[in-house]
């Protein structure tokens, strides 16, 4: 009776195993070219620091698939992706722009993938990718209007959202753009990362340098939003992150936890009350740059 009781057990516990597995997450991370100096724009090596990292600490939720170089995913592979991640660079070099892939993207969003964009991923052009970007994150980097200066950002509040949990304030020097082109009135966006520019911050009109409104802005000490989320009405989650120019700004903690709490939220997986704990060492900080000469 009792043998015949364990093996009913065992059972169970063998068909719940493909349940278990079916319930994890598919996150699917594209990284861009080599650009930029050393130590900048190293795309290849944040996606495969922060995949490593969520491997590791929210490996039950989620599996997380790479690709390198700008390599895009399958077809397959698109389609079965509950969020997909860009960290590349854009405007007209932009990974998603190119070919039928708007097209292909917006037919993913339709069904309620999460997009998640980070640094230069963020910009797109006005006229292509523009409208698709406003409604898969609720905002983008925008030329003309959007700015990209270098400067140090203390992000001292943070509102109550899973993508904040477990995030302490932080402060990193970084190229972290601002002025976003957002929906109007900030429909279903949150702002989650926020600061004052320094008010002598030089922006001549430019296509990324300055304009008139964000000049207005700035001298009013106007906080602006370098992070944020939206909720689609297709129910899609997105989330835009400005900054990840500075390589060696993944070695904070909190900046770190940021995204790949973002990561998870894009993917509707639970995001855990104190973050996806990770730890990251100056070995693997440096593991995987791209050969750009001295480091």
């Amino acid at each position: 009776m009792l043998t015949r009781l364990l093996l009913l057990l065992l059972s169970l516990l063998t068909l719940q195993l493909p349940l278990l597995a079916a319930d994890k997450k598919l996150v699917v991370m594209i990284a861009g070219r080599p650009s930029h100096g050393p130590g900048a724009h190293e795309h290849n090596a944040g996606v495969l620091l922060l995949a490593k990292c969520l491997r590791e600490g929210a490996g039950e939720l989620v599996d997380v698939k790479t690709h390198l170089n700008a390599e895009w995913p399958s077809d397959e592979e698109i389609a079965r992706a509950d969020t997909i991640v860009i960290y590349a660079d854009g405007y007209t070099g932009h990974p998603a722009i190119q070919k039928d892939r708007l097209a292909q993207l917006t037919a993913q969003m339709k069904r309620g993938c999460g997009f998640l964009a980070i640094h230069w991923a963020t910009e797109v052009r006005k006229d292509k990718g523009g409208a698709e970007f406003l409604e898969w994150m609720g905002g983008y980097c925008e030329p003309f209007w959007s700015v990209n200066p270098h400067w140090q950002a203390g992000f001292t509040k943070l509102p109550a959202h899973p993508i904040t949990n477990g995030v302490h304030q932080f402060t990193t020097h970084d190229e972290w753009y601002f002025h976003m082109r957002f929906k109007d009135g900030m429909q279903a966006t949150t702002p989650i990362l926020s600061a004052v520019p320094p008010v002598k911050m030089n922006l001549p009109d430019g296509e990324r340098s300055g304009n008139a409104d964000v000049r207005k802005q700035v001298l009013e000490q106007l906080p602006q939003h370098v992070a944020w989320a939206t909720e689609r009405a297709d129910g899609g989650r997105g989330f835009g992150f400005t900054g990840g120019h500075n390589h060696k700004n993944w070695g904070n903690d909190d900046q770190r936890k940021l995204v790949l709490n973002a990561i998870l939220w894009t993917a509707k997986a639970p995001v855990p009350s104190i973050g996806v704990e990770s730890k990251v060492t100056a070995e693997e900080l440096l593991a995987n740059l791209d050969p750009k000469g001295k480091k």
